[in-house]
């Protein structure tokens, strides 16, 4: 059955990865607070946020004959705490020193909703930062790529000198699960 997709996205990272699989999509502007309740698990909080923004999108295309939205989060999580978007370079810089030289875990969660279901994924990966150096921080911090990424850091980016391990999957630590999301989107093209 063809659909109607939409990306209930501003991000250019999750819209780059949807088109690398040959979708074709609109883009939906929400507005989705991204605040992580008392007791909720980061796999809870990460899939909420991400089943909130697919709901916010539907809700701007209800009309629309076999609309499906796709709603996205991701986030960084080291031990049990979630690392946001940084405020500011100070934020961005301690986020990095915490991150250095250590394990930490990406949770990527997907949902895709229409008018009459919905389904989601959560993707999980892993990933070893090698030691960075004060000099090393601030030089990343500078490139400017560290703001508005969960984290600080884009792995597609200059991070990616950092990055010596990862298990899971590149895509969703970009932002955007693709094996899990085509999986998804071809449930909802075959019902």
């Amino acid at each position: 059955m063809p659909i109607h997709l939409f990306l209930a996205s501003q991000s250019p990272r999750r819209r780059e990865l949807l088109r690398q699989i040959g979708r074709a999509f609109d883009v939906l502007d929400v507005d989705v607070p991204e605040r992580r309740e008392p007791n909720e698990t980061p796999e809870d909080y990460v899939s909420r946020v991400a089943r909130e923004k697919a709901g916010a999108g539907l809700l701007q295309v209800a009309a629309v004959h076999e609309a499906v939205v796709i709603g996205a989060d991701t986030e960084v999580v080291l031990d049990d705490e979630v690392f946001g978007k940084p405020a500011d370079a100070a934020d961005a810089a301690a986020m990095l020193r915490r991150l250095s030289g250590r394990s930490h875990r990406v949770l990527s969660a997907v949902w895709c909703v229409s008018a009459g279901r919905e389904e989601h994924a959560l993707s999980v990966s892993t990933v070893e930062f090698a030691p960075m150096s004060e000099a090393d921080i601030a030089d990343y911090v500078a490139t400017g790529e560290a703001f508005g990424k969960a984290g600080a850091y884009a792995i597609q980016g200059h991070a990616a000198a950092y990055v010596r391990r990862l298990d899971g999957s590149h895509s969703a630590v970009m932002g955007l699960p693709l094996h899990e999301t085509s999986v998804l989107l071809r449930r909802f093209e075959s019902a």
